[in-house]
């Protein structure tokens, strides 16, 4: 593609040197810079794009995009491209580029503290049983046809996102479902992405750190529900959201779409009633907004899980597939990775490995246990680094309300002192209750839990779920709870 025909996409824009350039390959990562590459330089909170021009150039980039008001030096014959907000350019271009991708999808974004992963998952399934090529981007992984990708992040950059479409584009697909995270809209990682639907799971505390507060977090939700535009189209492009959540309300002020609801408590366009929950699932009747009722079994755990279902149900129904084809796909659905997963290893208790990394995420896992659990719960949780920290306290003092033996330990660190860490959970605690151990390598944990647990109790080990890997300091190790339980079983000899 030629300069030129990239441009207009910029609307305003500065251009220093020639227009005629022919651009191979388009990307913000001076990694992969390769002869005939545009690259734009990405503003960030830890590292500046603009530093790596000349990187950049010297792999042969013949054009650059930058933000006005840099002082910035380029070799002859190298296009400079001026905007006043390069994050909000790259995905213009990258649209362009890749020929408006997302136009010939189907996209669903789903928004959401916790259930994101699960209800994303849930929909593709229905949409895959139902004959509909669909993708999915999500946390735990990409997938594009028979293709799986590892998650770099739950929603990746506007470039890569456009890369994936027409990916999906080029396979045959006509669907796509995809997490949507508070970070990825309000660095405009999704403007200008024609959701045909916008689902919302639920909204607690979380990600303060990078938000500052509960309302910017909400706020930046939000966006996905305000961008869906203004104008009423043949197509009906509804957002779905959980009518049991109060943050509904504002979204569903600032979208002029169609707002449908469902629910469990409230009254809600798609209801379940008589919801009753044992050790293999839920059972519940189904109500429609028109009377229609349905008995429904589910084989996944949890209320939380029945909202997750219950927006993929409602998410389904308005894509042409009737609840009844809904519904059988889920009871297909035995678990997701890391999420309520249960490890076996021929042991005499049941161990879970949970994602819940929220106050509210592990009171929802730590709540369904105990509706079924005959023995004790133990818990092993610990709470990341660098990250939100008044959720620390609040998170050991949900496990211990909950929890017979509370074990406090590392999650992903990173460059915090675990110790430091471990003491601020310490503070959510109520002295002299319950058994309470704090040991900060994770492996050792685990290791102890196995070790305390009897016959018929029921140990949860939260914080990572699917994660293969733990961040200590700089440093990646490979670490998957999963594996670390099976191997403590072994030598406890409780297979």
């Amino acid at each position: 593609m030629i300069l030129k025909e990239l441009l207009p996409a910029l609307g305003a824009y500065r251009l220093s040197g020639s227009d005629q350039l022919v651009i191979h390959h388009l990307t913000a990562d001076s990694r992969e810079v390769s002869a005939g590459s545009l690259f734009v330089a990405l503003p960030g909170s830890k590292v500046d794009g603009h530093v790596f021009l000349p990187e950049a150039v010297a792999k042969g980039a013949v054009a650059v995009v930058v933000e006005r008001g840099r002082e910035i030096c380029l070799p002859e014959g190298i296009s400079r491209v001026e905007v006043s907000d390069t994050r909000r350019a790259l995905a213009l271009l990258a649209d362009r580029f890749y020929e408006h991708p997302a136009q010939k999808l189907s996209i669903i974004g789903v928004t959401g503290t916790n259930g994101k992963t699960t209800t994303t998952m849930l929909i593709q399934h229905i949409l895959q049983h139902a004959g509909i090529p669909t993708g999915l981007i999500g946390t735990i992984e990409t997938v594009i046809g028979d293709e799986h990708f590892p998650a770099k992040n739950t929603t990746p950059e506007s470039i890569e996102l456009q890369r994936m479409f027409k990916r999906m584009v080029d396979k045959g697909l006509t669907h796509c479902v995809m997490e949507v995270s508070s970070h990825a809209l309000s660095m405009g990682r999704v403007r200008g992405i024609p959701f045909s639907q916008a689902i919302f799971t639920n909204l607690t505390q979380d990600h303060l750190d990078y938000h500052g507060t509960l309302e910017a977090y909400t706020q930046a939700k939000g966006l996905l529900f305000a961008q869906m535009g203004n104008a009423y189209e043949p197509r009906v492009r509804p957002v779905i959201l959980n009518a049991d959540d109060e943050t509904s309300r504002y979204f569903a002020s600032i979208t002029a779409q169609p707002v449908i609801t469902y629910g469990i408590e409230k009254e809600s366009d798609i209801r379940a009633v008589d919801v009753k929950t044992d050790e293999e699932g839920i059972s519940f009747r189904l109500i429609l907004w028109d009377g229609r009722e349905i008995p429904a079994r589910l084989f996944l755990m949890g209320r939380f899980n029945l909202y997750n279902a219950l927006a993929a149900i409602t998410s389904t129904l308005f894509q042409g597939i009737p609840v009844e084809i809904g519904l059988e796909a889920i009871r297909e659905v035995h678990g997701i990775n890391g999420r309520f997963e249960r490890v076996r290893a021929g042991q005499d208790f049941t161990v879970i490995v949970d994602y819940a990394h929220t106050p509210d995420g592990l009171e929802n896992v730590l709540s369904t246990i105990r509706q079924f659990a005959k023995g004790r719960i133990l818990c092993v949780v610990g709470a990341g680094g660098e990250r939100d920290r008044g959720k620390r306290p609040k998170m050991a003092r949900v496990a211990q309300s909950y929890a017979e033996i509370l074990l406090l330990t590392s999650d992903n660190p990173r460059r915090e002192d675990p110790l430091v860490i471990l003491k601020e959970m310490e503070a959510g605690l109520i002295p002299g209750e319950k058994h309470v151990e704090v040991i900060p390598d994770r492996r050792e944990a685990i290791e102890r839990a196995v070790e305390l647990a009897r016959p018929g109790d029921v140990l949860l080990i939260a914080g990572k779920g699917h994660e293969t890997y733990q961040i200590l300091g700089t440093q990646v190790i490979h670490f998957d709870d999963r594996e670390v339980v099976r191997e403590a079983i072994r030598r406890h000899h409780r297979a």
